[in-house]
């Protein structure tokens, strides 16, 4: 008991030092110092709660032993009354709980579950659906309610068919950003000469607005040459063309067209321009440049069997 009172004590005495250094306005002890004694305390003070309980414990024991000692127990019996063996729970059959989830009655209750009637001595055992599976039944019954609901009444979700329709559009709205990145990624090495009536019509639509002050609204020739003859100034092939719009000829007068068209509308425009020779338009200017009759030849070529 001394040995309890010294601790209670103690622990009275930290426990008032945090409330004296919070008192105290003059102390010599900065305001941090004081907080982390105060959590020590705290601390400390836990601590030696823990250890009045325990000693508390053994207290209890101890006075258990004497009292049952007193009244003529024996070690062996005080013994078992303070520590009392754990009875071990017996184990459960095997086939217990496979027969709760199933709610199948055990083999010892199956006389009271037969049938009645029976078929060449064969009876038959009245075991319920398990309560899980009728649960999923009905699941699968709602679930059967809303497709039908959602998919053939109100129809907001789409059948395969309409499902089809909505992916090959979008497949459609890809194929097109992706051909218009492609399209502008062609430069004066990868223009190629085509004769599709899309490209033509673009490059018609883009040559009146641009270039028909400088060579006429057939391309005969004004300021410009003319552009649908044999002879050219700075190269006749489709790849010369898209340098000559692309960067100009400042010398001459051809401004460049770089920032002003993307490069697919330069590609379209000199598409166009190739589709016009020998168009033979009226009024045309005389002719400029050096002749290249094989690039027209083959242009000719190209533009006869795409007709054909």
């Amino acid at each position: 008991m001394k040995y309890l009172r010294a601790i209670v004590l103690f622990s009275l005495c930290i426990g008032t030092i945090p409330a004296f250094a919070e008192t105290d306005d003059h102390s010599m002890i900065p305001p941090d110092i004081q907080n982390y004694i105060g959590y020590g305390a705290i601390i400390a003070v836990l601590i030696l709660f823990v250890i009045v309980m325990l000693v508390l414990l053994r207290t209890f024991r101890v006075l258990t032993r004497l009292v049952l000692k007193s009244e003529g127990y024996t070690n062996e019996q005080i013994a078992a009354e303070m520590y009392p063996a754990k009875v071990k729970k017996a184990a459960k059959p095997k086939g217990e709980v496979w027969n709760k989830l199933l709610e199948l009655r055990p083999l010892s209750e199956e006389k009271e579950i037969l049938i009645a009637h029976d078929y060449d001595g064969i009876q038959e055992l009245d075991n319920p659906i398990p309560g899980w599976f009728m649960y999923l039944f009905y699941i699968t019954i709602i679930f059967a309610v809303g497709y039908l609901l959602n998919y053939h009444v109100f129809h907001i979700g789409q059948l395969q068919y309409e499902e089809y329709k909505t992916e090959m559009v979008q497949a459609d709205i890809a194929k097109k950003l992706y051909l218009s990145k492609a399209a502008n990624q062609v430069d004066e090495n990868t223009v190629k000469l085509v004769h599709d009536p899309t490209v033509i019509a673009s490059g018609e639509a883009i040559f009146k607005q641009n270039c028909v002050p400088c060579h006429g609204d057939h391309a005969q020739g004004v300021v410009g040459p003319n552009l649908t003859d044999d002879y050219w100034l700075h190269g006749g092939k489709i790849n010369d063309l898209f340098k000559t719009v692309k960067y100009g000829v400042l010398t001459k007068g051809m401004p460049t067209w770089e920032k002003v068209l993307s490069p697919k509308q330069i590609s379209d425009v000199v598409n166009y321009v190739k589709s016009l020779h020998g168009s033979n338009p009226a009024n045309p200017k005389t002719p400029q440049g050096v002749k290249e009759t094989d690039d027209a030849a083959a242009s000719s070529v190209k533009k006869g069997n795409s007709n054909s």
